[in-house]
C-alpha cells in the first residue's frame, strides 16, 4: 500500500512548489506600502508660472536619496536643485532652477517606505501649455524585474526556513524527544537552519539593487551594501544572522549532547534547551517585526509583539507539521501515539494564538469590513482566512487519526523482531564454533548476513508500523495539511509585500479630495474649496482639512473648516488654525481663527482678503496637546 504513496507525494509536492512559483510570478513588483497622496502642482496640471519646488506627500514617513526625487524637462534634462528634504511630517519637495521654459515636466520619485517596501512611480505637470516630452518612464524599476522576483523568493525561502527550523527543534524538544537520535529529523532542522542563512545572506545582497536600480550587476555594488547596513531593514538582516549563529549552538546541542543523555538526565537538559530556544526563536521573529507592518502606522509598541507571538504560533504549527510528517514518511523509528498526541495539543495551542493575534492585525491592516473586498490586501487576507479555516478542517481529520491510533501493531512487530534477532542469534553463534577453522572467508560471509537480517528486519518493522490503517490515515491527512501549508506559506508572502488596505483606502481618500479641490479651485463658481491631507505623527493623526471660501473675492468672506478622518466621518480635535499669505505682493500671513460650530465643523465670517492673487492658504491642525502638523495649497482668490 505504501509503495503506491510515494509517486503520489512526489505528484503533489510537485503540483504544490509549481502552485507556490505561480503565486511568486504573478505578484508581480512589490507593491508599496507607502502611497503618494498628494503633490504640489498635482498631476496633470497646467499652472501659469514655474513652481519654485515640486513637493510630494506620502500616506507615511519615506526615506530619501539624493536621486529620490527628480524632475525632468521636456528634453529629459533635470531641473532640480539640491537634494530633496523633508517639508513637514510626510511631505518632501526639492527646489528648481529658476526661469524654467514652458512645457511639460516630469515628475520621478523613488523612496524607501517606514516598513523597508521600495515606493516608486512619475507623473507629469505642464508650465504655461502641455508640450510634447521625450522622457519615458518605462524600463526597470524599484522593486520589479529579476531582482524583484529574487527578493521575493528570498522572502518566501526565508519564512519557510525559518518555521522549519523552530518547529521541527520545537516538535523534537516538546513531543518526541527520541526524534533527536533520528537522521531525517536531523537533517531537517538543519536544512532549515541552512535555508534561512542562505535566504538573509541573498536578501542582504539584493537590497540595495531592490530598493535602487533594480539592476543585477548592482547587486554586488559595495557601496549599496554600505548604505543597506545604515537601514533599518538591514540592520535586522545582520541581526538575524547573528541570532542564527546561536541557532546553530542550540542545533548542536539539540542533536549532541542532548541526544546521547539517558531519559532522567534529559530533564534539566530539555528545560534549559527550551529557554535558550524561545529566545533565539523570538530574536529571530523579532527581526521580521521590527522593520516591516508592525513597525509603522498605529500602536507599534502593541503590534511588533503581537507579530513575534504571530510568527511563532505559525511557525510552531506548520514547522511542527513538517516534522511529523517526516517522522511519518521517513523514519525508521515508529512515531508513538503520544508523542503524536502531545502536538495535536501543541498545534492546537498555536491554532488560539494564531487566530487571536491574525484578529488584531487584520484591524490593524484594514481598518474597515469594506477593505476585505475593495483593496487587493483585504482580498489576499481572504484567501489566507479561507486556507487556514481548511487547514483547520484536516486537522481536525488528523486528530481523530490520532485518538485511534494504536502502538499496539508496532509493539507486537518488535516482539516478532526480537524473538528472531534471538534465535538468529543462537543459530549464528552454534555455526560460528563449527566454523571457527575457516578462515576469515566466513567472517565476511557472517557480516554479509547480518547487513542482510539488519534490512530484512527494517523492511519487516515499516510493513508492521504500516498495517495500522490508523497510522496510514493519518500519514494521508498530515500530507494534505503539508500541502494547505505550502500554498498558505505563498500566500503570505505575498501578503507582507501588498500595501495595507488601510493605507490603499486613505490614499484613495486623498486623492479624490485632491481631485474634488482641483475641479473646485478652477469651476469659477464664485467660490473655492481647497481639500488637505494631513498626518501629525501620533497614534490617530491621519484627515484631511477642508477649507471653503464664499464669495472668494477681494473684501469680506466666510470660511467654513471641515475635519475629516480618511473614512468620511468627522475628526473631533481640539484647534485649528488658518494663516493666508500673498507672497507675491509680501503680504500676511493674516491669522484667523475660527470658531467651532460642530464636530470637525469650524467657521469664520467676514474674512478680509485684502488683495487678488494666488493666496497661499496654511491650516495648522492639531489633533492633541503635543501632536500637530501645517499643510498649505494656493488658491487664486479675488
Amino acid at each position: 500500500m505504501t509503495q503506491t504513496i510515494a509517486p503520489r507525494v512526489r505528484t503533489l509536492v510537485l503540483l504544490l512548489l509549481a502552485a507556490c512559483g505561480l503565486l511568486l510570478t504573478t505578484a508581480g513588483p512589490a507593491s508599496a506600502h507607502a502611497a503618494l497622496t498628494g503633490s504640489d502642482p498635482q498631476q496633470g496640471v497646467v499652472v501659469d508660472k514655474a513652481p519654485d519646488q515640486v513637493s510630494l506627500t506620502f500616506s507615511e514617513k519615506v526615506a530619501l536619496s539624493n536621486d529620490s526625487l527628480r524632475v525632468l524637462d521636456p528634453k529629459g534634462k533635470a531641473v532640480q536643485q539640491g537634494k530633496p528634504s523633508e517639508v513637514s511630517g510626510t511631505t518632501y519637495a526639492v527646489k528648481l532652477h529658476s526661469g524654467l521654459p514652458d512645457g511639460t515636466y516630469t515628475v520621478t520619485y523613488q523612496v524607501v517606505s517606514a516598513d523597508s517596501h521600495p515606493v516608486a512611480g512619475a507623473f507629469t505637470f505642464s508650465i504655461g501649455a502641455p508640450s510634447t516630452t521625450s522622457v519615458s518612464v518605462s524600463g526597470d524599476t524599484a522593486g520589479g524585474g529579476v531582482v524583484g522576483w529574487l527578493y521575493g523568493f528570498g522572502r518566501y525561502m526565508s519564512y519557510a526556513g525559518f518555521i522549519v527550523l523552530v518547529g521541527g527543534a520545537a516538535f523534537v524538544l516538546g513531543c518526541w524527544q527520541r526524534g533527536a537520535g533520528v537522521r531525517p529529523m536531523q537533517r531537517l532542522v538543519v536544512g532549515g537552519w541552512l535555508t534561512l542563512t542562505a535566504a538573509t545572506l541573498l536578501l542582504l545582497l539584493l537590497r540595495g539593487s531592490y530598493t535602487s536600480s533594480g539592476k543585477v550587476g548592482d547587486i554586488f555594488d559595495l557601496d549599496l551594501l554600505g548604505n543597506v547596513l545604515q537601514t533599518k531593514a538591514g540592520a535586522a538582516l545582520v541581526s538575524r544572522l547573528l541570532l542564527l549563529a546561536a541557532a546553530a549552538l542550540f542545533i548542536s546541542v539539540l542533536f549532541g549532547a542532548y541526544d546521547k543523555r539517558e531519559d532522567e538526565e534529559k530533564r534539566d537538559l530539555t528545560f534549559g534547551l527550551a529557554i535558550g530556544g524561545t529566545v533565539v526563536a523570538a530574536g529571530l521573529a523579532a527581526s521580521w517585526a521590527m522593520a516591516e507592518h508592525a513597525s509603522v502606522g498605529l500602536q507599534t509598541g502593541i503590534a511588533m509583539p503581537v507579530d513575534v507571538v504571530h510568527l511563532l504560533a505559525v511557525a510552531v504549527w506548520l514547522g511542527g507539521l513538517t516534522a511529523l510528517l517526516v517522522a511519518l514518511y521517513r523514519s525508521e523509528a515508529p512515531v508513538e501515539s503520544a508523542a503524536v498526541r502531545r502536538f495535536s495539543q501543541v498545534a492546537f495551542g498555536s491554532v488560539v494564538a494564531l487566530v487571536a493575534t491574525g484578529v488584531y492585525q487584520s484591524w490593524r491592516q484594514l481598518g474597515s469590513w469594506s477593505a476585505f473586498t475593495e483593496t487587493r490586501y483585504g482580498q489576499l487576507l481572504l484567501v489566507k482566512i479561507g486556507l487556514v479555516a481548511l487547514l483547520v478542517g484536516i486537522a481536525f481529520i488528523s486528530r481523530r487519526w490520532t485518538a485511534q491510533l494504536a502502538d499496539t501493531v508496532v509493539q507486537r512487530g518488535k516482539r516478532v523482531q526480537h524473538k528472531e534477532r534471538v534465535t538468529a542469534s543462537a543459530s549464528g553463534s552454534g555455526k560460528s564454533k563449527g566454523a571457527a577453522s575457516k578462515g576469515a572467508g566466513d567472517s565476511k560471509r557472517a557480516a554479509q548476513l547480518a547487513r542482510q537480517q539488519a534490512a530484512m528486519d527494517t523492511a519487516r518493522q515499516k510493513r508492521t508500523r504500516d498495517a495500522d490503517p490508523n497510522r496510514f490515515g493519518l500519514r494521508r491527512s498530515v500530507l494534505a495539511e503539508a500541502g494547505v501549508a505550502v500554498v498558505l506559506l505563498a500566500v503570505t508572502t505575498v501578503l507582507t509585500q501588498t500595501e495595507p488596505g488601510r493605507t490603499e483606502q486613505d490614499a484613495k481618500a486623498a486623492k479624490a479630495a485632491s481631485s474634488s479641490s482641483s475641479s473646485s479651485s478652477t469651476a469659477g463658481s464664485g467660490a473655492v474649496t481647497l481639500d488637505m491631507s494631513f498626518d501629525t505623527g501620533g497614534t490617530d493623526g491621519k484627515g484631511v482639512v477642508t477649507v471653503d471660501f464664499d464669495p472668494a473675492r477681494v473684501g469680506g468672506n466666510d470660511m467654513h473648516v471641515y475635519v475629516q478622518r480618511p473614512n468620511g466621518r468627522a475628526f473631533d480635535i481640539p484647534e485649528v488654525k488658518v494663516a493666508l499669505t500673498l507672497e507675491a505682493k509680501k503680504i500676511g500671513p493674516l491669522a484667523v481663527t475660527p470658531d467651532r460650530i460642530a464636530t470637525g465643523h469650524w467657521s469664520a465670517s467676514n474674512v478680509q482678503i485684502p488683495m487678488a492673487g494666488d493666496w497661499k492658504v496654511a491650516v495648522t491642525v492639531r489633533t492633541s496637546d503635543i501632536d500637530q502638523t501645517t499643510v498649505s495649497k494656493n488658491a487664486q482668490i479675488g
